[in-house]
């Protein structure tokens, strides 16, 4: 992964540099103390990634003020603790707040950030068959991927269930080869949101000196969501524990892709998800809503990329259609890609099976569905293997044991 070019914060030296206020500085530092019980500018800089440049000032005010008392020195750090009315103050501020995490950035800077990091890919056929090296792809649909990747526009993945619709969404994120900052949370007028989220967001090696370390160095990240999507995920969460709110899903995949799986399954209804997002998709801006009526303006900068074996005029009009401007069908395998799927799936199991049991797959496949599908190599293989399995003997590939696989995996029509 490259390192950020186009946007590179220094680490603030002082209070004057930082974008949020002071009095806030001071609110983190009451409350990191008062959780630790004694601490030290290096404890406190790990904590809040601020450098000690910055806390000093804050640490000789709160000591004028008594609320802060020195207990000496370690090394050349100062060990400190809070007095009993810097405990007091602490309490009262971690009332209105709880947080005690990573200093924040502003909003104007994590705007600026976003916009400076948009995707711009570069993508050829010979790099989108790299990067899609473990998946049997057909040429036509490798060349209607590389427009639609570098449009960076929402994308919709549609046609039959089991052709890989998913496990090509999950590898677009292969034609980015540079990383983003991601900062851990926002300010703004007083509230924080907390952005970076160690479960989506990847942290890179190698981090570029000098940087400011509010900000993470990720890899673009890439959020995806299926059934369990609903509308309160795409909105400011309130956290009631820590004071803070939550950034939703679209806002944690800024200059990224998110995926929306399974789309039309979900509890929120296709079209409720989709006029919602109709001005996100069309000029870049999402608006938030704090719970007392302040409206955010947020950059979408985000790939959306829905997949479904539904029937699209199903799931949205055609003024919605009309604004996704890449729309790709994944069609059933043809019988070769079926076969060159198999003994990718066959060669990964160590498993044999010589051209006629290869093809009687094929066909049990066809008579029991009509068409073939790129699941089905694997899932059948699997079959297979459980049962040699729980009849202690090597896995075989004949046609008694794809007869009993297929009975197993595939459904029978009852009168």
């Amino acid at each position: 992964m490259s390192a950020p070019a186009a946007f590179r914060p220094a680490q603030p030296e002082c209070l004057a540099d930082l974008d949020i206020p002071a009095p806030l500085v001071q609110d983190l530092f009451l409350r990191t103390v008062r959780e630790q019980g004694e601490s030290s500018l290096g404890a406190l800089w790990e904590r809040l990634k601020l450098s000690q440049a910055v806390l000093e000032p804050v640490l000789r005010q709160l000591r004028q003020q008594a609320y802060l008392d020195v207990k000496g020195m370690q090394g050349n750090d100062y060990r400190f603790a809070l007095t009993a009315s810097g405990k007091a103050l602490a309490a009262e501020r971690a009332s209105i707040s709880n947080y005690a995490g990573p200093a924040p950035v502003s909003l104007a800077a994590y705007e600026r950030a976003v916009r400076a990091q948009a995707a711009r890919v570069r993508v050829s056929r010979e790099r989108l068959e790299h990067a899609f090296a473990d998946l049997v792809l057909p040429e036509r649909l490798l060349d209607q991927l590389g427009p639609a990747l570098i449009s960076q526009k929402a994308l919709f993945l549609y046609g039959p269930t089991g052709n890989g619709k998913t496990s090509l969404a999950e590898r677009l994120l292969r034609a980015y080869d540079d990383g983003v900052l991601i900062p851990y949370a926002l300010e703004l007028s007083g509230h924080i949101i907390t952005l970076f989220d160690p479960v989506l967001h990847r942290p890179l090696a190698g981090r570029p000196d000098g940087l400011d370390a509010r900000w993470v160095w990720c890899r673009r990240p890439s959020v995806a969501v299926g059934g369990e999507l609903v509308a309160e995920m795409l909105e400011l969460r309130a956290d009631a524990v820590s004071g803070t709110y939550v950034a939703p899903l679209q806002m944690k995949a800024n200059n990224g892709i998110l995926i929306i799986d399974d789309f039309g399954r979900q509890v929120i209804s296709p079209r409720d998800l989709l006029n919602r997002w109709i001005v996100p998709l069309d000029r870049r801006v999402d608006y938030l809503t704090l719970p007392h009526g302040q409206k955010l303006c947020i950059p979408f900068e985000v790939m959306v990329v829905f997949a479904t074996n539904l029937d699209p005029s199903d799931l949205a009009d055609e003024a919605f259609l009309r604004r996704i401007h890449n729309k790709i069908y994944i069609e059933p395998v043809s019988a070769e890609c079926f076969h060159q799927i198999l003994a990718r799936v066959l060669e990964r199991r160590g498993m044999a099976c010589d051209q006629q049991n290869a093809d009687y797959m094929a066909e049990l496949c066809q008579r029991h569905s009509r068409t073939l599908r790129a699941c089905y190599p694997e899932d059948l293989c699997d079959i297979l293997l459980w049962r040699s399995e729980y009849e202690g003997r090597p896995p075989r590939v004949t046609r008694e044991e794809l007869d009993n696989a297929a009975d197993l995996y595939f459904t029978r029509m009852q009168k």
